[in-house]
């Protein structure tokens, strides 16, 4: 289960964002990443048991860095506040939609779908919801996925993307950037002795979910 501990570091750091602070408090860091880590393989280890592709699959590959790229932001603070962990087949670095976890102070949740994909892999989904859009509906309408996950989120598109016309029946999903479920995570799911059961049931109601992308991208 997830420790407290591991929630108040994550709350000390973000009210003490600096190198000094941070290397005094280094043992704690790495007990709460431990902790951290101990969680994302059990649930992975429950995920793989509906989700073959993730059989394998370490935690250590797909927990984040704590530390911040800030090269190119105005936001100096040199670390995430938070955990977070990328769970597709091979880890962060897939190529592939996964499941994601991300542990913070105020701001803890799940998800899982395409964020953000560039160039040809926005293309293929595109063109996937366009080709099957009842089967794309019918994920969306499925009464599992809606009551966990709710409405499809992500940035969209203020008019139609550049290949289809205004009125194609696909439309709504077509002007997506982003195709998002989400879902957010209360303290007393956190603590909870069943956390990761929890959060893998929650993730298998999103499995024909993220199939139906991952088809897309691997026909790319």
């Amino acid at each position: 289960m997830l420790e407290k501990s591991t929630l108040t570091f994550l709350e000390r750091l973000k009210n003490n964002n600096n190198r000094e602070w941070f290397k005094d408090n280094k043992q704690a860091f790495q007990t709460a990443k431990e902790n951290f880590e101990f969680c994302v393989q059990e649930l992975l280890d429950k995920i793989a048991e509906f989700d073959p592709e993730m059989k394998g699959t370490l935690a250590k590959d797909c927990v984040f860095r704590i530390y911040r790229d800030v090269r190119f932001s105005k936001n100096k603070e040199p670390y995430k506040t938070n955990f977070g962990a990328s769970m597709g087949a091979g880890g962060r670095k897939s190529m592939m939609t996964g499941y994601y976890l991300h542990i913070g102070p105020t701001d803890s949740m799940i998800a899982g779908g395409a964020y953000m994909p560039t160039g040809d892999r926005l293309k293929a989904i595109r063109q996937e919801i366009d080709y099957n859009l009842e089967e794309f509906e019918s994920i969306l309408k499925d009464k599992n996925f809606k009551k966990t996950w709710g409405e499809l989120e992500g940035e969209k598109l203020k008019t139609s993307p550049r290949g289809y016309a205004a009125d194609n029946p696909a439309m709504k999903y077509l002007r997506h950037k982003s195709f998002i479920a989400h879902r957010s995570i209360s303290d007393k799911e956190l603590y909870s002795k069943q956390f990761t059961s929890k959060m893998a049931k929650h993730f298998e109601s999103m499995l024909t979910f993220k199939t139906f992308f991952n088809r897309a991208l691997s026909a790319s």
